[in-house]
């Protein structure tokens, strides 16, 4: 299946399933219910920023799975970072090589960008399957500890 699968950036139009896929994600992941207004309104948003970039994934016409790329600057590194964010593979298509896929297309990217120093993900504490994939593709537990504080505007 991954030689059948296709990525490809997203645009607009693939605005209403990007929502649906973020909604599943959220719900799945976090237990929370995103408003769907909003959340259009940010991916709007997102693919209008020169920082900010959405894949989808496509198999036979449908799309199967999405991943956003955001841009981190590092004053450490002199480079930028890009994060994975919003992964999601729809479950009847997990475990087939469709992320796989999406970080291969990525990754290839970021290599042939010098400005991008790493690739990093955050990803929930008890996401085995997560953590697990994301080790059989080389990534490391950095060490980090991400804190949040909501509610600034």
């Amino acid at each position: 299946m991954p030689n059948d699968i296709k990525i490809r950036k997203a645009v607009k139009s693939d605005i209403p399933v990007i929502v649906e896929f973020n909604q599943a994600l959220a719900k799945e992941t976090e237990d929370i219910q995103l408003n769907p207004e909003t959340l259009a309104s940010g991916i709007a948003n997102a693919l209008d920023r020169d920082e900010c970039h959405y894949f989808i994934a496509k198999l036979n016409g449908q799309v199967i799975g999405q991943t956003m790329i955001t841009h981190e600057w590092s004053d450490w590194r002199n480079g930028i970072m890009w994060w994975f964010q919003s992964v999601y593979v729809q479950p009847e298509h997990r475990g087939k090589g469709v992320f796989r896929t999406m970080f291969d297309h990525v990754e290839k990217l970021a290599r042939n960008n010098p400005e991008v120093k790493a690739l990093r993900l955050y990803v929930m504490q008890n996401n085995l399957s997560g953590k697990n994939t994301y080790a059989a593709l080389g990534m490391t537990d950095s060490g980090y500890v991400v804190y949040e504080k909501e509610g600034l505007n």
